[in-house]
């Protein structure tokens, strides 16, 4: 008995000795105080559980050989921005601007080396099925290279399109090479489809492989989010949208189908978004960058539209917060009006402040999102915000004709942000996203007309009906609020 009793009290002490141990790591690694806090809660809370999850996804690990390379990367990506200068392409007219911009401007190249290009046409387009068709088009017309990357690719519909024109492009000679994420694109990897691109002599590769060794390596939740096709350096699109017809994907969800918007751009701001793609691609294989800019035909294009576009790639190794502060400097930079579309709504600290902060000065803010989301905790977690926003201003509308998964920011009238990200602390500090912040009147008018037809299929959250919820409703979303940081 007293060995029984000596031996489990000795297992209490290590499991103590064990949880203090990971308590003090997660307060040494110094994260955002509410990600600090949801773990040492979780690591008390669910002893065993908390800790396993904790070394499986409590840090930003990318694995050493991948930080390294990333580095190197930036270097390289910094030699574009260089480039730029020395061909002009930098001299924008600020004059035509809010000076916000152009401290948008200074910050976003001292924090990834990301410069604002002058001079890019911007075609917003958010009709599902024609961008498909758009993109095969282009494809269709590539003479010496096609860069493609996607989160998720889904066969099915008029998706199909795009790959038939990527096999045409690949059998008459055009270098093609395709990224897709391994987890996000699962079900495709899956499917035939890959080894039908393969034999054509399309270039593919799953983008952050995952496995059990790797998880020992770095962690399996960070994604490859980022939406990118460029054509023979000449065009490119990126956007919200996934390499699927709506029609086929996720029917089974009960949230309609997904509501998405691209940008198929022209001009100087090809260039980074190439070499964004290229980065990406050059993770995953051997691959020099010099070589694969120069076979893909990279080159800087003279300005060619009135839109200024600054390039921002973001995720764990390129530029730490850069994203997040650039989302910051934009809403900051707000003095009339904000509207913001998301269907992933879970702010951390900072962003939630800088909107309370935008509607405290007067600014007009206007946040719409889904009515559902395909992530139930996000859901309840997304919506235990509702309250202090309202209660501050701040418009809150739930749109009601699928999953708005659109992401924009439209600033004044003359500052936006489109691209890939959510405003949810996943996509500011853990995903690889790409984001095109827009210094034009003319595309921010564009954008604002598109966020007008959302609210036209939104309902307008009442502050008097919100206060009314049940307390078994409020109770699920702070609860799920706590976890937040995690999400």
């Amino acid at each position: 008995m007293n060995l029984f009793w000596s031996l489990t009290s000795l297992t209490g002490l290590a499991h103590a000795a064990v949880n203090l141990a990971v308590m003090s790591r997660v307060i040494m690694k110094r994260p955002a105080t509410g990600v600090a806090l949801a773990w040492l809660m979780i690591v008390a809370a669910l002893p065993g559980v908390g800790i396993a999850l904790y070394l499986l996804i409590g840090e930003r690990r990318i694995g050493q050989r991948r930080a390294t390379r990333i580095a190197g990367l930036r270097t390289s990506y910094r030699s574009i921005g260089d480039a730029a200068i020395r061909a002009r392409l930098r001299d924008v007219d600020w004059s035509r601007h809010p000076a916000a911009a152009r401290g948008m401007d200074r910050l976003g190249r001292a924090i990834v080396g990301s410069s604002t290009v002058c001079g890019s046409q911007l075609e917003l387009l958010s009709d599902t099925q024609e961008v498909l068709k758009a993109i095969a088009r282009d494809i269709d017309s590539a003479k010496t290279s096609v860069l493609i990357e996607f989160y998720i690719w889904h066969a099915g519909g008029t998706a199909d399109e795009v790959l038939q024109a990527l096999i045409r492009a690949a059998q008459r000679g055009v270098r093609c090479r395709l990224l897709v994420d391994s987890l996000g694109g699962r079900p495709w990897w899956k499917s035939k489809q890959p080894n039908l691109l393969r034999q054509a002599g399309v270039e593919v590769r799953p983008a952050l492989p995952v496995g059990l060794f790797r998880t020992f390596i770095g962690r399996t939740d960070l994604r490859l989010h980022r939406k990118i096709v460029v054509v023979d350096c000449d065009v490119a699109w990126t956007g919200s949208m996934n390499l699927v017809d709506p029609r086929f994907f996720k029917q089974d969800s009960d949230v309609g189908q997904w509501v998405d918007a691209m940008v198929r751009v022209q001009g100087a701001a090809v260039a980074p978004l190439a070499a964004t793609m290229i980065g990406d691609w050059l993770l995953e294989s051997n691959e020099n960058f010099a070589d694969v800019i120069e076979d893909t035909g990279v080159q800087l294009i003279d300005p060619d539209g009135p839109a200024d576009v600054q390039v921002l790639p973001s995720g764990p190794g390129e530029g730490a917060d850069g994203l997040l502060q650039m989302m910051l400097a934009l809403i900051n930079g707000a003095q009339t009006e904000l509207v913001l579309t998301t269907p992933y709504f879970v702010p951390d600290d900072s962003l939630l402040r800088a909107l309370r902060g935008a509607a405290g000065r007067g600014v007009d803010v206007t946040l719409i999102v889904p009515q559902r989301v395909d992530s139930l905790m996000t859901r309840h977690a997304s919506r235990s915000y509702f309250e202090e926003l309202l209660s501050i201003g701040i418009k809150i509308h739930l749109y009601q004709g699928g999953l708005l998964h659109t992401k924009s920011v439209m600033a004044d009238g003359t500052m936006s942000m489109f691209g890939t990200p959510n405003l949810d602390m996943r996509s500011l500090w853990l995903n690889y996203e790409v984001a095109l912040f827009v210094y034009d009147a003319e595309f921010a008018e564009t954008l604002r007309d598109l966020q007008s037809s959302y609210l036209q299929d939104s309902v307008e959250v009442s502050r008097s009906d919100w206060e009314k919820r049940s307390f078994t409703q409020r109770f699920i979303d702070n609860t799920l609020r706590l976890v937040s940081p995690l999400l």
